[in-house]
């Protein structure tokens, strides 16, 4: 775990509110970040850490907003290596997996 992240997932531990923390586990090409990166998404859209910034990071942001909703951790791919991707923005290349655990 990123050691800035601690003080965060303690406090929502604490309070007993959700969140979810997002790992990258794995990565593929040119990524903004590599595995063991975390980043953790509340609730109402705050977030702490970072696992890159920029679209891909709102595409996993958005994800976890969505494991939140239902309460179920879950594997996420993020595909930064075609025109769309180019597009929006995303000109890395690589592809990043992260896992999105909701803290409950």
């Amino acid at each position: 775990m990123e050691s800035q992240l601690l003080p965060f997932l303690c406090e929502v531990q604490k309070n007993d509110e959700k969140a979810a923390l997002v790992s990258i586990i794995s990565t593929r090409g040119s990524t903004p970040r590599k595995a063991g990166c975390q980043m953790l998404v509340y609730p109402d859209g705050r977030i702490q850490g970072t696992i890159g910034g920029g679209c891909g990071e709102a595409e996993v942001r958005q994800q976890a907003l969505t494991g939140l909703d239902t309460g179920r951790s879950f594997l996420y791919t993020v595909r930064m290596v075609n025109e769309a991707a180019a597009q929006d923005g995303m000109v890395c290349g690589g592809i990043m997996e992260v896992f999105i655990q909701i803290i409950q």
